[in-house]
């Protein structure tokens, strides 16, 4: 039942409509029969009830924990002994196929191997950010998933299967918000947000309005990534986890900033890393790894720099990066964009170029995701309003046209 994901009456329904096949004539198990054969109180089934079971299953009732009937006993040896028993116990030549391989049924070890890829794909984007052949792999194992949900499955089965769904198509979502095909992106999460909804799955819903709000915010709608943000702080997973609590405060901070509501910005950002510190260490979704004290103190310096008190953002970058990990290295390079654009506002131009420098470092020869282009365009701009025929900013030109020509 727990491979199957079924409840007591989806399994009396499965038996009444194996005995139905077998027999021609409607099945009569009730979910009492079921609770009975669980909880040790029916321990040698009657003729039918092991036929239903040794249909819905695929295996002979021994293996379920029962002992059958006299005439149901199942000699290994002689499958076709097997059969004839079957036969007898039900008044009619049963199949030898069982229901479970005629209806093609959809397990929870099935849920198991189309759920490996995510974490993979999760691990990809950790080291190089958004780029095209994610986005394809992403799809590719959503439409997998698709699949899978066309065949037979029990209720916890098929929720799994939405919430997996959900998963491949909002890391396909995030990997065009990162690469900034942003009309894509938003193609991908109204797919998403029907597929959580389907899944009744906390997590996963609350991975797409946060996704809602950073495409948002993406695009300048400063209005909509608040209101994205504020669902995902009021969704079930943020009531019952202070972590993803926190995950939805930090981004309505981030979405006051820019709308000019510094203090807003500076009260959720508060807020958001007081909820942290009550999250307590437990097993989460792989995509929630990347948020943890480091990621916070990098959010928590773009809220500063959004808020002008660019010498903060400057110590919540240098703070996110003693803390991020080798293995993320697209937030290294964000953190570093950040902190150059903090140093640069402070009127520090020559540190901030040698800053700048060293996301082309940390990304080691691989192309920029567009989001963190975006970041560079910024400082460029920025560095040729402050100090445009210095030496470094010459130098630091001829790096970034070579950097470019990699995408």
């Amino acid at each position: 039942m727990e491979e199957l994901g079924l409840s007591q009456d989806e399994l009396a329904g499965r038996m009444n409509a194996a005995l139905a096949e077998i027999t021609g004539r409607p099945g009569d198990v009730s979910s009492r029969t079921v609770r009975n054969l669980l909880n040790g109180t029916s321990c040698r089934p009657i003729g039918r009830t092991c036929a239903a079971l040794e249909r819905v299953f695929g295996c002979c009732v021994e293996d379920l924990g029962f002992t059958a009937p006299r005439a149901m006993q199942h000699p290994q040896e002689d499958p076709v002994r097997r059969r004839t028993f079957l036969s007898s116990a039900t008044g009619t030549a049963a199949a030898a196929v069982p229901l479970i391989a005629q209806r093609r049924t959809v397990g929870m070890s099935d849920v198991a191997r189309a759920a490996a890829g995510v974490d993979a794909l999760v691990e990809a984007d950790d080291r190089q950010g958004g780029h095209t052949a994610l986005e394809k792999d992403a799809v590719q194992g959503r439409d997998k998933v698709l699949e899978l949900q066309q065949r037979n499955a029990g209720e916890r089965v098929r929720r799994s299967l939405y919430a997996l769904a959900a998963e491949y198509t909002t890391i396909a979502a995030w990997s065009c918000i990162d690469a900034r095909n942003l009309d894509q992106a938003q193609t991908y999460l109204n797919e998403s947000a029907t597929y959580a909804g389907l899944s009744q799955d906390g997590a996963t819903e609350i991975r797409v309005w946060i996704n809602l709000s950073i495409l948002a915010y993406q695009r300048h709608n400063w209005p909509e990534a608040l209101a994205a943000a504020q669902a995902a702080q009021a969704s079930s997973a943020a009531r019952r986890d202070p972590f993803f609590d926190s995950l939805g405060r930090v981004r309505i901070a981030l979405a006051y900033a820019a709308l000019g509501d510094s203090r807003a910005g500076l009260r959720s950002l508060g807020s958001a890393q007081d909820t942290f510190t009550k999250a307590a260490q437990r097993q989460r979704p792989r995509w929630t790894a990347f948020y943890g004290q480091a990621e916070l103190d990098h959010l928590a310096a773009v809220v500063q720099f959004n808020s002008r008190r660019n010498a903060h953002a400057e110590a919540m970058a240098h703070r996110a990066l003693a803390k991020i990990p080798t293995a993320f290295r697209r937030n290294r390079a964000l953190a570093t964009a950040q902190l150059a654009l903090a140093q640069l506002h402070q009127g520090e131009a020559e540190q901030a170029t040698a800053t700048a420098a060293d996301v082309f470092t940390i990304m080691d020869g691989d192309p920029m995701p567009g989001r963190m282009r975006t970041l560079i365009g910024d400082f460029h701009r920025g560095l040729f309003t402050v100090a445009p025929s210095t030496s470094y900013a010459r130098d630091w030109a001829d790096r970034m046209r070579t950097e470019w020509s990699r995408t």
